[in-house]
């Protein structure tokens, strides 16, 4: 287990769609039951649906949202929200709008200095997030300890490992890395958390499919 970070922590993926926005609110809920005040931030999100009042219709923030018991507005955790399922820059273009770093930044400020600030990123860690810049441009410049997620999956260590490098690259702490299972099957003579921590000293953590993620702060 690790000790809770004062500042709050970066969630970033290896890939898209290994569970980022699952474990993020697996986080926020233990890091809540421990009493700690927490902030959420997706500070863009593509791939909303519009509603029928024609308002944008989050998944991933509006998730975050719940996890953190609806203490903040879908407006305040995800500022910028755009239909398109693409890359958030690209995402915004066709809305003929664009969106950059500078803003995404300043949306990810705390409102409470005394609270922890959970920020997830979209995309692996070196997507495009906005026009000058990537979710690494993003982690760089909150400088928040990163948490990274992996798919458990054939290739996971591949991933890990090259997501670990690129993120100590820029001088960010890694605080864990969540294998999480993100389908319902698995090869069980792969064992990829054994063979990850051939390779990395950092605490690893194991999540199942659709199952609460194990402990991670004592």
């Amino acid at each position: 287990m690790i000790t809770p970070d004062d500042s709050g922590y970066f969630i970033t993926g290896s890939d898209t769609d290994v569970g980022k926005t699952y474990i993020a609110c697996e986080i926020v809920r233990q890091l809540r039951q421990l009493g700690i005040g927490i902030e959420i931030r997706k500070p863009v999100e593509s791939g909303c649906e519009l509603s029928a009042a024609g308002d944008l219709l989050t998944r991933d923030a509006a998730a975050l949202q719940a996890a953190n018991d609806h203490l903040e507005t879908i407006e305040r955790i995800a500022p910028y929200r755009y239909r398109a399922a693409l890359a958030p820059h690209r995402a915004a273009r066709l809305e003929r709008q664009q969106v950059y770093l500078e803003s995404l930044v300043d949306a990810c400020s705390r409102d409470h200095i005394e609270h922890r600030l959970i920020v997830e990123g979209a995309g692996g860690f070196y997507s495009p997030l906005a026009e000058n810049g990537l979710n690494a441009d993003l982690a760089s410049a909150l400088q928040l300890p990163v948490i990274i997620v992996v798919n458990n999956r054939i290739g996971a260590v591949n991933q890990g490992l090259m997501t670990l490098h690129a993120v100590q690259s820029r001088q960010l702490r890694v605080a864990a890395m969540v294998l999480n299972q993100v389908n319902p099957e698995i090869d069980n003579d792969m064992d990829n958390e054994s063979d990850l921590k051939s390779y990395c000293d950092l605490p690893l953590f194991c999540c199942g499919h659709d199952a609460p993620l194990p402990n991670l702060f004592s």
